[in-house]
């Protein structure tokens, strides 16, 4: 009898075994994967960040460079606009839009959907229809302006208002996602409460501070670290927004140039691979940086 459970216990280590090994080799495609496409070119452009325009040796020239480097320090700066100029935006317009949708008892769904699509629409499309709309001469945005006898804007042509109107453009597509998720949030906020403060006489806005508000607080820092990080990364919009004939992005004069934008126009345009490399760094530092600092922030004053 002990051996037939002794056998038993074999068979059944076998399988488990055998299930193990099954399980760690699907597992180890998609790491390969990560090794590949993230890990090892993350490390390359780190340790390319390093090295002279001749790719040998170790020197610290590019970061000098860096520090000194105007156009860097005006696109890291603009960057950090964006992310002050859109997130809170849409943000707030993607709450405000979840609050008037969840009040509606038709047609819900049509609402989510077409406030939605700009997020679904490709990005590359959108920004090439927003640039014809910002067109100063024929642009259908000067020509909705002039009807309430408004002069015509310059938009992405003048330096002071380029980057609004990227942010704008920034804005309208992302506020779809945040309406989204912001609308989930609500779902997830039991009724019960909303009972209770209505018996206990709690109007509207005390509900909504209270109640809603505080409940959304998880949506809100999960849309805000999602949002600063996709801000701090903005390429495409301007890229299509602002190109010229000759392939540069960021203008006029720098003046829509993000860190990503610099990194592209120094490693596809000038062809400066090494210097790139450097930019790329700092831009991953930054990141880590406003993460890290806007989580303890949120979480600190969500505690509170």
């Amino acid at each position: 009898m002990s051996d037939i459970k002794k056998g038993h216990v074999r068979k059944t280590m076998k399988l488990k075994t055998r299930k193990t090994l099954i399980a760690y080799s699907f597992l180890t495609v998609p790491l390969l994967f990560f090794l590949c496409i993230r890990i090892f070119p993350t490390l390359y452009a780190f340790s390319l960040s390093f090295s002279p325009e001749n790719r040998s040796g170790f020197t610290l020239d590019n970061y000098i460079h860096l520090i000194h480097d105007k156009v860097f320090w005006r696109s890291a700066v603009n960057t950090l606009l964006y992310v002050a100029i859109t997130v809170p935006v849409q943000i707030a317009i993607g709450m405000i839009l979840a609050l008037a949708i969840n009040k509606v008892h038709r047609l819900q769904g049509f609402y989510r959907i077409v406030y939605f699509i700009p997020y679904m629409t490709s990005i590359v499309a959108v920004s090439w229809v927003w640039r014809l709309m910002y067109d100063p001469n024929t642009g259908f945005i000067n020509e909705m302006l002039s009807w309430f006898h408004i002069p015509p804007q310059g938009w992405l042509t003048d330096p002071s208002e380029a980057l609004i109107s990227v942010s704008m453009m920034m804005i309208w597509q992302a506020m779809g996602f945040c309406m989204l998720i912001f609308l989930a949030g609500l779902k997830a906020i039991p009724k019960q409460f909303y009972e209770a403060a209505q018996i206990d006489g709690a109007g509207k806005w005390r509900m909504f501070w209270s109640i809603t508000f505080p409940l959304l607080n998880p949506t809100i820092i999960f849309l805000a670290v999602t949002g600063v990080i996709t801000a701090l990364q903005t390429f495409t919009q301007i890229q299509n927004l602002t190109a010229s004939s000759s392939g540069d992005a960021g203008g006029p004069l720098n003046s829509t140039s993000s860190i990503v934008i610099y990194m592209y126009n120094s490693a596809f345009n000038d062809f400066n691979m090494v210097y790139a490399s450097a930019i790329t760094v700092a831009l991953f530092i930054l990141i880590l940086i406003v993460t890290f600092i806007q989580l303890k922030v949120l979480s600190k004053n969500f505690e509170d």
